[in-house]
């Protein structure tokens, strides 16, 4: 068959000169419209399942409604494992599929085992919301938004409603997560001894806060041939109008609601995350893409957006793109391995002409690399692969395979018209018997030399998991372009050498061979007469060298992936449970600060907790610092070892130092933000937290540990409210009302939502700070009962004997 592929492309020529280029043709445009990434997507088919839970506890969560979800979507089609993760308020659950499972598939399977648990869940708890589509690989871009002079609220508000949804109207993008900042809201904050004082009850306030804020619909009208709509106007976003609101009358004396609560516009509590840039408070905005985005050009339209965006905002306020862009590495990353497959093919070229002094012969057999790696690159794309460090890496260890078919071809002819052209004319055969008896005399060694490299890495396609996918691509460009070099040796390599190697002049000059050519075959001579004549001492030193290299290959260290050089770190502060947001902010500030101080680092930008998107269920006592440097002059290990003595100052946080792409492959892999995890499982965590300190004393002394800590699970202070039933039942009040009012009056509710423009906000409506703020106001919190229907009467938790006490919950 390879006979015949040889002789027809000789006998085609100009058809096989004229497929070839347009091959290139096409292949140079595929590969400028391909997307590019650092790596092949290394995330299985997830879908992220949100579920709002209102005012619950996380044991609460993890029972009511982490549970029920867990339980629908086990054992459902492709579903190979359930992870789960519930913080106070919210519940997370990650679905994970096989590979290859198609993901709007998978949406769909999550979707239909969610609506049969819809009445299972508790009254108040929010429906389950499937995450928009992204990968963890997916986050390309983090946004920071800073002011000296505006505030923290009307930052956030110009995030949220001005710089947001023009990202997410940007093609490409999956979603955008705002942190920092102070979350806008109309609050009612009621007074409980305003409200006995003129015999309001809690839920007449609810419904005034409610009923304030509505506009009515009164039909049409008919008025001089024209048609009216009716439209009776309640909305406002006046806080003295929604203050002016109508309780009720009592003894014909309109009671509002200013005066039983003070109306104000104020930041949202609890606050669940905060951010900063440089130690100082500002609005970190991360960007996810959508799977299948291309990272490179989504980035171009986002710094274009983010360009006219910041036209239309006050001059005091700053956009900085520049703390973590993937863009920066993938095209650092790429531009290395251009730079490695330029360089090789540069080497490759050098070698070819310094052993066959010629240039023909050697534009000939370099004609092979261009045409192998753009069929690579076009079977990527059919495959529906990407352009990454992986396919590119595959590329460039082949750059010295895909010459060797075409070198042993062009050799092979080359010699053969040589010794034709010293031929008297009446022996001389014509030049394309000689290309075809020529290419078809080495065909054996070809193929038989190239399969056996192809079968050498065929295992890469049985890996599974994460592995295959990250090797695969490699594989695959290696094996494609090592293929297409064997094609191009059998077709297009004879015809350009019935072309350009025929001119009998130049055969003659070059009969005897170069002069690199003799003088290696000289010595080449004299060194295998003398390794023939000691046989068994070559032969004893090459198997000694064998058990040498055996033996250290074992010594060896093993990774997954070498550690990369991103040009960020990304560190984690994880400081005790139960802490506040503010004191954490203060840990974070310090270690900005720190940081700062280490001449390579100009800018770090800090999340602490999370946002109200995020799927991250981190608790406010976490914190990531994204911290892009600059090595000047001094190496990469010596500023690491100065980053880590400065941090080693900071007891109040377990820090753990890594890069943002790595720190997410770590995350992948172990679940957690370090390389190695070592996780100890049981329902004793004061042991559990004993055994791990003790295997950190174990481990601390292994050359190659860093950062080593402990991840601190402790027990979290809690304020329970107990109720006696008993005294329920004296004054009428049944459990639903007493956590209801638990929730309302403490937690808050919203009842309405306030509209600027384009813009909405919530009304939320509860007790204010005098009566909410320390365990003795919650202690004098008046609440409503219903002893007497014709009049409310109010009195004090603490006076009922209600329990309040300090409890604790286990943070798993």
């Amino acid at each position: 068959m390879i006979n015949k592929i040889i002789e027809y492309s000789l006998h085609n020529r100009l058809i096989i000169i004229a497929a070839s280029a347009l091959l290139l043709i096409a292949g140079i445009y595929t590969a400028s419209k391909m997307e590019v990434d650092v790596f092949p997507d290394l995330t299985a088919p997830t879908v992220v399942v949100l579920t709002e839970a209102h005012g619950m506890a996380p044991e609460e969560v993890e029972k009511l409604v982490t549970l029920q979800i867990e339980t629908a979507v086990n054992g459902a089609a492709n579903v190979r494992r359930v992870r789960s993760s519930s913080a106070a308020g919210i519940s997370i659950v990650w679905i994970e599929f096989e590979w290859g499972t198609d993901i709007f598939k998978a949406r769909q399977i999550v979707s239909e085992k969610l609506t049969t648990i819809a009445e299972k869940l508790p009254l108040g708890v929010g429906n389950p919301t499937l995450a928009p589509q992204s990968s963890i690989m997916g986050e390309i871009m983090l946004i920071s938004l800073s002011s000296d002079s505006t505030s923290p609220m009307d930052l956030r508000t110009i995030a949220d409603w001005n710089i947001r949804p023009r990202l997410l109207a940007t093609g490409g993008v999956s979603q955008v997560m705002v942190i920092g900042g102070e979350y806008k809201q109309y609050q009612i904050l009621a007074s409980p001894q305003k409200m006995k004082h003129y015999n309001i009850s809690l839920n007449e306030l609810l419904k005034a806060g409610k009923e304030c804020n509505q506009n009515a619909s009164g039909g049409f009208m008919n008025e001089f041939g024209n048609e009216y709509i009716i439209k009776g106007v309640g909305r406002t976003n006046n806080v003295e109008e929604i203050g002016n609101a109508v309780i009720k009358v009592a003894a014909n004396v309109p009671i509002k609601i200013a005066d039983v609560a003070e109306v104000k516009i104020g930041g949202a509590v609890p606050k669940i995350g905060d951010g900063s840039l440089r130690a100082s408070p500002a609005i970190i905005m991360t960007v996810a893409k959508q799977p299948g985005a291309n990272t490179l050009e989504l980035t171009e339209k986002i710094d274009t957006t983010i360009a006219e965006i910041a036209k239309t905002l006050p001059s005091d306020i700053k956009i900085n793109t520049k703390i973590f862009r993937q863009a920066d590495f993938i095209q650092a990353s790429i531009s290395n391995i251009k730079k490695a497959l330029m360089e090789g093919s540069v080497f490759v070229v050098i070698i070819m002409f310094l052993f066959l002094m010629n240039f023909r012969t050697t534009i000939i057999s370099i004609v092979a690399i261009p045409l192998s790696l753009i069929v690579s690159i076009i079977t990527l794309k059919i495959l529906g692969l990407t352009i990454n460090t992986m396919s590119l890496g595959g590329m460039a260890i082949a750059i010295g395979s895909l010459v060797d078919d075409a070198i042993i071809d062009v050799e092979n002819v080359f010699k053969r018209l040589k010794e034709n052209a010293q031929k008297s004319s009446e022996e001389r055969k014509n030049s394309l018997v000689i290309v075809y008896d020529a290419s078809k005399e080495v065909r054996s060694s070809i193929l038989n030399a190239t399969l056996i490299i192809i079968v050498a890495f065929i295992p890469l396609f049985f890996l599974g998991g994460m592995e295959g996918r990250m090797l695969q691509p490699l594989g695959i460009s290696f094996i494609v372009s090592l293929f297409a070099s064997l094609i191009v040796a059998v077709t297009l390599t004879p015809v350009l050498c019935s072309f350009m190697l025929t001119n009998d002049k130049m055969l003659l000059q070059q009969a005897k061979g170069s002069w690199t050519e003799r003088w290696l075959l000289r010595y080449y001579d004299f060194a295998l007469r003398n390794v023939m004549r000691i046989k068994k001492p070559v032969l004893g030193t090459s198997v000694v060298l064998l058990i040498v290299s055996i033996f250290l290959l074992f010594g060896l260290g093993r990774s997954f992936l070498p550690e990369f050089n991103e040009g960020t770190l990304t560190i984690s502060a994880v400081s005790m449970p139960g802490i506040s947001l503010e004191e954490s902010n203060k840990i974070g500030n310090r270690i900005e600060t720190i940081l700062l101080s280490v001449p390579e680092i100009s800018v770090t930008s800090r999340r602490t907790g999370r946002s109200e998107l995020d799927e991250h269920a981190q608790g406010v006592n976490a914190a990531e610092i994204d911290v892009p440097f600059l090595l000047t002059g001094r190496s990469k290990d010596a500023f690491m070892k100065d980053v880590r003595e400065k941090l080693s100052a900071v007891s109040e946080a377990n820090i753990t130092i890594g890069q943002p792409i790595g720190h997410r492959i770590d995350h992948m892999l172990s679940g957690t933000r370090a390389n190695i995890a070592i996780k100890l499982f049981g329902t004793d965590l004061s042991q559990m937290f004993s055994l791990a300190n003790q295997i950190q004393r174990s481990i601390e002394g292994i050359e190659g540990l860093v950062d080593i800590s402990v991840e601190q699970q402790i027990e979290i202070p809690q304020v329970q409210i107990k109720a006696k039933r008993n005294m329920l039942a004296k004054y009428g009040i049944s459990i639903g009302q007493f956590t209801e009012f638990i929730d309302v009056a403490l937690a808050g509710e919203k009842v309405s939502q306030v509209f600027e423009s384009d813009k909405s906000f919530d009304l939320v409506s509860r007790f204010n700070d005098e009566n909410r703020g320390k365990i003795e106001n919650i202690r004098n919190v008046l609440i409503d009962t219903n002893i007497n229907p014709d009049q409310h009467q109010q009195f004090k938790i603490q006076n009922s004997k209600f329990n309040i006490q300090n409890s604790v919950t286990l943070c798993g």
